[in-house]
């Protein structure tokens, strides 16, 4: 069974080499729209996949980090990323250029790596990322599965890579929560939402 969780941030970035000039060459942002797909084949405790409620944690956190945030790719002018970085409180680095393709992969190594560190206590088993789906706009979107989030043809995402600004992590419910993932410290789920 699959289930889904939709989540929703604004972000603003430039997405150079692509084929559009204004969006290579012009910050922009977009109403982003992230869908969160999780299978399994069992059922938990409540005869759920894994609670919704459950997803309004760190999950949430995570994705919420890119909400009112300009996306940064390292790879872009230092000039443009440091007056990017001196003029925004709420900034994310990406080892990535920020495309809607590249932003599925990055949440799904996220959420994916987030998934692996959580211990569930409701029966939940066997429950696994089954992919990203991120709406740009609304006519286009891009969906990541697992095979493209660890692809060495499209690349290799390093986690330690993306780097939060402090605007960012202020709105954690914990400013090391990211450090914490890296590490593969254990986040125990809640016994209630």
């Amino acid at each position: 069974m699959i289930i889904r969780k939709l989540f929703k941030f604004e972000n603003a970035h430039i997405v150079r080499g692509c084929s559009t000039q204004r969006c290579r060459a012009s910050l922009h942002g977009h109403s982003y729209k992230v869908e969160v797909l999780f299978e399994s084949a069992y059922l938990d405790h409540g005869q759920m996949v894994y609670d919704f409620g459950l997803m309004k944690q760190g999950m949430k956190a995570l994705i919420d980090s890119f909400d009112h945030a300009i996306a940064l790719w390292d790879g872009d002018d230092a000039v443009y990323l440091e007056d990017m970085k001196r003029n925004s409180s709420r900034w994310v680095q990406l080892p990535v250029s920020p495309s809607a393709e590249q932003f599925s992969r990055v949440i799904f190594v996220m959420i994916d790596r987030l998934l692996g560190c959580t211990q569930v206590i409701n029966g939940e088993r066997g429950v696994k990322l089954h992919s990203i789906i991120v709406h740009e706009t609304d006519t286009g979107y891009a969906q990541g599965f697992s095979q493209d989030a660890y692809s060495d043809i499209m690349g290799t995402i390093p986690l330690q890579k993306i780097i939060f600004s402090e605007g960012v992590r202020a709105d954690w419910p914990d400013a090391l929560m990211w450090e914490k993932v890296l590490a593969g410290e254990v986040f125990t789920n809640p016994d209630t939402v």
